[in-house]
């Protein structure tokens, strides 16, 4: 059962926070061309990669329910790695909820370039939180199951 689960938890990570990385990650961008053009076109591009990182950060919850799971199968739980990995997931959820989704929201109500740096640190502190626990789960440092 623990095989099928982190099955799960791996394929809902791939499939849910990849695609929300690199549609942040390419938000900031295409702001700063929409603010350039007058071109309906780059509005709706804007629009699809806002859609996308709203959709799949739904989609992306069940990542973390794969993960306790899993975690709770294997007798993980009170891991300080996982416990580390657990903290820096919310923090990234927070990132992308609180600030990242807000954000790119309030830009496609007014196309300015103004906001697309603040985006583009926010995708990237996004980025990095889920880099970090991307190693902390391949990694596991004190783990004893010989990973």
């Amino acid at each position: 059962m623990t095989k099928f689960l982190l099955s799960l938890h791996v394929v809902a990570a791939i499939i849910a926070v990849g695609p929300v990385a690199v549609a942040a990650s390419m938000f900031p961008r295409a702001l700063r061309q929409a603010s350039a053009s007058e071109d309906p076109d780059a509005v709706t591009g804007l629009r699809l990669l806002h859609r996308v990182c709203r959709v799949y950060a739904g989609i992306a919850i069940a990542v973390p329910v794969f993960g306790f799971a899993t975690a709770s199968n294997m007798g993980v739980l009170g891991s300080a790695w996982l416990i580390t990995a657990i903290t820096l997931t919310a923090v990234a959820a927070a990132v992308l909820g609180l600030w990242i989704l807000p954000a790119q929201q309030a830009a496609l109500e007014e196309v300015t370039a103004v906001a697309a740096s603040r985006l583009a640190a926010a995708a990237g502190v996004f980025n990095l939180l889920w880099a970090t626990v991307t190693v902390l789960m391949i990694v596991r440092p004190g783990s004893t199951t010989g990973a």
